[in-house]
């Protein structure tokens, strides 16, 4: 039972760093400091999608469930509505490097209208 929750807590986990790749420069719009965690893990995450790699966090879900006996009731909330997100079963290389592409793009678009609004606010205050 530890080890099925030490499993489901790497997968939320997981879910959250993705979330915090693909969206977290949102943040940057309120907390300024936020790029210095964000754009490191942006790059990051599309190293990871572009070498072709696995997350460290993969192997270690991988020990507890292997740890936890699998036995029993198959699947919790989580292995059954997340995984199948975080390791979609169609998960090509092709796939891999488009969504690489796309955590780019993102950031690249979200960093970019940061960018201008800030140069428009400091065009406003010297007025």
């Amino acid at each position: 039972m530890l080890y099925q929750a030490g499993a489901d807590a790497v997968v939320l986990i997981h879910f959250g760093f993705i979330l915090f790749v693909l969206l977290g420069g949102v943040l940057a719009w309120k907390w300024p400091w936020m790029p210095w965690l964000h754009l490191p893990a942006v790059l990051w995450g599309a190293l990871i999608e572009f070498s072709g790699g696995i997350c460290p966090l993969t192997p270690l879900e991988n020990r507890f469930r292997q740890a936890a006996g699998e036995n029993g009731y198959p699947g919790s909330f989580i292995e059954r509505y997340l995984l199948p997100v975080i390791y979609p079963a169609e998960l090509t290389r092709e796939l891999q490097l488009l969504l690489g592409l796309l955590v780019l793009a993102v950031n690249f678009a979200v960093y970019g209208m940061l960018w201008i609004r800030q140069k428009n606010k400091r065009k406003n205050s010297s007025m």
